[in-house]
């Protein structure tokens, strides 16, 4: 049972979030972030999530090298590059479901690369149609943002 006063959060916690004191000390502050943290950050990861699912889509920023098939004649040779792409919501949508079944690094790299050779190398079907495959590694750094 909590003391007169804490309400629902531990540590005297509702004092603050009431507004009915203001300047909380050192140890406070942490247990303010991590209570809101606890209840706040998931709800709104949550629709953050839906939204890029559904509406917005991904960024995905990599530094890595990009190998590909491609057709006698042209250059297949893999090179570093660093990218930036936006990624359209059915590619979100693949990548959270893949999390959530809990595929592996090597699902997720293709579901991004497949992203990457229709967005980035094939310009959504108006060039380099007959590259067939692309392949992300030797991974620099991956940052997605929705």
């Amino acid at each position: 049972m909590l003391p007169r006063g804490f309400g629902p959060f531990p540590c005297g916690l509702n004092r603050y979030r009431r507004g009915a004191r203001k300047h909380p000390p050192p140890d406070i502050t942490s247990k303010v972030d991590e209570a809101v943290r606890q209840r706040w950050q998931p709800r709104v990861r949550k629709r953050r999530r839906r939204q890029a699912a559904t509406a917005t889509g991904v960024t995905v920023e990599t530094q890595a090298r990009f190998g590909y098939t491609a057709p006698v004649g042209t250059t297949d040779d893999g090179r570093f590059r660093r990218l930036t792409v936006h990624l359209p919501p059915p590619y979100a949508q693949r990548l959270f479901d893949a999390r959530d079944q809990g595929a592996g690094d090597q699902e997720m790299r293709a579901i991004i690369a497949e992203g990457f050779k229709d967005i980035y190398f094939q310009d959504g079907g108006t060039r380099a149609q007959g590259l067939s495959d692309v392949e992300i590694n030797d991974i620099d750094y991956l940052d997605l943002d929705y």
